[in-house]
């Protein structure tokens, strides 16, 4: 059962040693089977079966709406595992409905998981040992960072700001790059100008103990440029508005356990 994340983990633990040998996959799509087959040298099966019965670990990287299908046939042969979804909305309640166990660990990863910049969201059910969240540590170590949780709601803050987060990025990173082609620049210059920008200001806040505010006004000085843009996005609320638009992204990731998680 896999998408662009468990490629994500399941690259990094062959990397960081992993035999191939020791996994099987879950894929359904003919496909996207032989693919893994030939990328990682993984065993790959249509469905759930027997094969899952040794298993220590399970994956579940499957859209919100299939999780229960997908959970439902795996629960009979994987009684002793430990349960781990980086699917988006479900909540463990649910999971560990489905699949009769309380060792279950959800996650909230973003997509620069996929070069190991990530930043991921945890949650333990209590069943959950202090020997399963290492492992599952050691599981994401490849992805980047991660950071626990001790409610299951944070779990929804975490989808709307760092989950969704690399999105805002990309938004904010076409904003100045059009804004760089309409002074003058080509699309490359503005774009390069822009990623750069970016990197350099997140490398500087991670490297600095001053708050983000701080940092802000040590490059703007009153009456200067930064503060003239500065100005402009306040008067248009733009920082009202990207709050607003986070707070959107936290109930929608609620609704999503809602609609989904249902019996």
């Amino acid at each position: 059962m896999t998408g662009n994340m468990a490629s994500a983990i399941l690259g990094g633990l062959i990397t960081q040693g992993l035999a191939p040998k020791q996994v099987t996959v879950i894929e359904p799509f003919a496909e996207t089977a032989a693919k893994l087959q030939k990328e990682f040298g993984v065993e790959v099966h249509a469905a759930a079966s027997d094969v899952l019965t040794n298993a220590n670990l399970l994956v579940w990287a499957v859209k919100p709406q299939v999780f229960k299908e997908a959970a439902l046939p795996v629960a009979a042969f994987t009684p002793k595992a430990l349960h781990l979804s980086v699917a988006a909305g479900i909540r463990t309640d649910s999971i560990a409905r489905w699949l009769h166990t309380e060792r279950v660990v959800r996650s909230m990863p973003n997509t620069p998981a996929l070069v190991g910049q990530g930043i991921t969201g945890l949650f333990a059910r209590a069943g959950v040992s202090a020997s399963d969240q290492q492992l599952v540590e050691q599981v994401l170590q490849s992805t980047g960072e991660w950071l626990w949780v001790k409610q299951e709601s944070d779990l929804d803050v975490v989808t709307a700001l760092s989950g969704s987060g690399p999105a805002y990025v990309f938004y904010f990173l076409e904003a100045m790059t059009e804004a760089g082609v309409q002074m003058g620049l080509s699309q490359d210059q503005a774009y390069h100008l822009a990623k750069a920008t970016f990197g350099g200001a997140t490398h500087l806040a991670r490297q600095s103990t001053d708050s983000p505010e701080v940092l802000r006004q040590r490059v703007t000085s009153k009456g200067g440029t930064t503060y003239a843009a500065l100005s402009s996005m306040a008067g248009d609320h733009v920082k009202e508005a990207f709050v607003k638009a986070m707070l959107a992204a936290q109930k929608r990731a609620g609704e999503l356990g809602d609609e989904f998680g249902k019996d």
